[in-house]
């Protein structure tokens, strides 16, 4: 098992309820595609270094999990279409 970490960035504009949902939709896909979420990271609201989509702000989140390889792309996949999430990446920390 390899160890990654997902950077999500959510949009500021949805609700509290909403952003918990996309924050549990996008660990259920790491479980659904075999990895085991280890730690979920909340940094909060932050501004952000550029403008995107008209928004100035946005919420923070890293989620640190233990996977095969081919988990992150499966997980990239799906959180490239949901509607929250305007930026994400996913890297494999160096040990």
């Amino acid at each position: 098992m390899n160890k990654y970490e997902l950077a999500i960035v959510l949009s500021a504009k949805i609700e509290d309820e909403e952003r918990a949902a996309a924050l549990e939709k996008v660990k259920g896909y790491i479980t659904r595609f075999g990895g085991t979420v280890t730690n979920v990271d909340e940094w909060g609201k932050k501004r952000l270094a550029y403008e995107i989509q008209k928004m100035k702000e946005a919420y923070y989140y890293f989620i640190q999990f233990e996977a095969d390889a081919a988990c992150p792309s499966e997980v990239e996949k799906h959180v490239r279409v949901m509607e929250p999430v305007i930026r994400f990446l996913c890297v494999k920390p160096e040990a």
